[in-house]
């Protein structure tokens, strides 16, 4: 089922996620459903807060952003390629390694919005994967970067938050409209009242 992506202005995606246990309500079904969600609203990734679950849950397509490079891009060397499709259950961060690097993002719950952020080129990661088995992994790249966006959600924050503020100051009048309601997107959003 496609769940309503939450949109931005909603205390839910301010607030820092709990971790869960293997009998939270129909997760797997949860799981299932955010899967459909992010593909059908074409994200690379989506935390349980964009669907209105205060937990500590994401998932992370990052083998789409290289299938849909163009020629050139694909030449390049990445670190990370061919990408992951992963589910990540109560995590943390270990350590965040490497240079910060910069990169144009986006987010499902800020649509239309695109800026730089910069962010560690590299993260270590404690998680439970969705048959709830402890894994603790590093992640580079651009999939690091997927994953450093998603853990940001379960934390409360959102990648506006890495910017300077007159770059935020000078989105106030965009952001006020999507928390409204005046955007347009093609994928199911839900406001805060």
């Amino acid at each position: 089922m496609i769940l309503p992506i939450i949109a931005y202005g909603h205390p839910i995606l301010r607030k820092v996620a709990g971790d869960i246990t293997p009998d939270y309500p129909d997760l797997q079904k949860l799981i299932e459903d955010m899967w459909e969600t992010m593909y059908n609203s074409n994200g690379v990734g989506l935390a349980a807060p964009q669907v209105n679950h205060s937990i500590r849950l994401f998932i992370v397509d990052s083998s789409q952003i290289f299938a849909n490079m163009d020629e050139d891009e694909k030449k390049a060397d990445y670190p990370d390629k061919p990408g992951i499709q992963q589910v990540f259950i109560n995590a943390h961060i270990s350590a965040l390694d490497g240079e910060e690097w910069c990169y144009n993002e986006g987010c499902l719950s800020i649509p239309k919005i695109r800026e730089d952020v910069y962010r560690s080129e590299e993260v270590r990661l404690r998680y439970v994967d969705e048959n709830f088995l402890p894994n603790t992994a590093t992640f580079k790249g651009i999939t690091g970067r997927v994953i450093l966006h998603e853990y940001d959600h379960i934390e409360g924050k959102l990648f506006i938050d890495h910017l300077k503020p007159l770059k935020r100051k000078l989105l106030k009048g965009k952001l006020e409209d999507i928390s409204k309601g005046k955007i347009k997107v093609d994928y199911r959003m839900l406001f805060p009242k």
